[in-house]
């Protein structure tokens, strides 16, 4: 599956890009994130809840940063086993650019699922994905702009 978007942050390139690496940011945008442990700069352990269709599954996985370029994107990859439910693995190339005082954010996300999530059927599947990239980015956005208070700590 593949999938691609776009957004406009009302910051600057600055302001969005700590946001970005910032962990417990990362752990109050993913949908479902109730653990996100920083292992190091840019490797994190996590465990995320979902409900996908009739199948709800808790993963643990791991999430990397590379192809690191200071305010201008990363490649963020990483993969969750969920026991029955299958798997997911998948990446999402991000990229930054200012402009006129705000911030376009564009992403291209490349997953594949496994087990019982793939016999799901393709239509539910990416629909659900553009659902919760939405929803991740809806989050990032209101906690970027100060709308969306944090206060959890990350490990």
């Amino acid at each position: 599956m593949k999938m691609d978007g776009e957004y406009t942050l009302p910051t600057n390139v600055e302001n969005v890009w700590n946001n970005l690496n910032d962990p417990l940011v990362l752990k109050n945008s993913i949908p479902g994130c109730t653990e996100l442990i920083k292992e190091n700069d840019n490797e994190f352990k996590a465990i995320v809840t979902l409900k996908i269709g009739p199948v709800s599954a808790k993963f643990n996985g791991e999430v990397r940063l590379s192809n690191i370029k200071i305010h201008e994107g990363y490649t963020i990859s990483g993969n969750g086993k969920g026991g029955a439910a299958g798997f997911a693995k998948g990446s999402a190339n991000i990229q930054l650019e200012e402009k006129d005082n705000s911030t376009i954010l564009k992403y291209s996300v490349e997953a594949q699922i496994g087990g019982k999530l793939a016999q799901l059927g393709s239509r539910l599947i990416n629909s659900t994905s553009k659902k919760l990239a939405g929803k991740f980015f809806d989050n990032f956005v209101k906690i970027v702009d100060g709308t969306t208070k944090i206060e959890e700590e990350v490990k």
